[in-house]
């Protein structure tokens, strides 16, 4: 396989591994407008393959399927952006980009062919193995995220209740002093005197 269409495939699969959608997410109206648009599209570069011939065609027609299918797994992660929609996008570019390389092959003959079938193959097998990568690397920083998260509120309560003792320990301290205080006193002096301690440092 000469040098040129080995290029070809391997920035053809390149593009599988760019980044998993590019701009903001859209709304419900957005959505139904881009798929009709996105149909539309592909109808029109498909009929655009009709002036062409043999194996140019269909390497045309190819092309038009793989942009639809990119498209519509881009649109799909941008309306709800998840880790699977991402790795749909990823998977959606490296199978559009081995459709092309593939069906590039036929332009060859013998060992030659067999050779690109194989590259294109192989390109294919490693974007998809990268994607999958891509996939749960996502995942274990999501769940790592969730834990330290956990953590966090974990470390939060443990850190309020310890406050909530240490409060509770100064004002049974507190309502000591002011009882001891009302020692001194005697009859109902003595008694609002603790009333008092009581109501002011919340005992019961």
């Amino acid at each position: 396989m000469n040098k040129l269409n080995i290029t070809c495939i391997a920035a053809a699969i390149a593009l599988a591994m760019g980044a998993g959608t590019a701009g903001a997410a859209v709304s419900k109206t957005e959505y139904t407008a881009a798929k009709t648009e996105i149909s539309a599209k592909y109808k029109s570069d498909k009929a655009a393959c009709g002036a062409m011939k043999a194996n140019a065609k269909d390497i045309c027609v190819e092309e038009a399927k793989g942009r639809e299918k990119v498209a519509k797994a881009e649109l799909e992660a941008n309306y709800k952006p998840t880790d699977k929609h991402t790795y749909d996008v990823r998977m959606a570019k490296a199978d559009a980009a081995y459709a092309v390389a593939k069906e590039k092959c036929d332009d060859l003959a013998g060992n030659a062919k067999d050779v690109c079938v194989k590259e294109a193959k192989a390109a294919h097998v490693a974007a998809k193995a990268d994607a999958k990568v891509v996939e749960k690397t996502a995942a274990v920083n999501a769940t790592a995220m969730e834990k330290k998260a956990d953590a966090n509120a974990t470390a939060r309560e443990k850190t309020a209740d310890v406050k909530k003792d240490a409060a509770a320990d100064k004002r049974a301290a507190d309502y000591a002093v002011a009882k001891e205080k009302c020692d001194a006193l005697a009859g109902d002096a003595k008694s609002k005197c603790v009333k008092d301690a009581k109501a002011r440092f919340g005992q019961s």
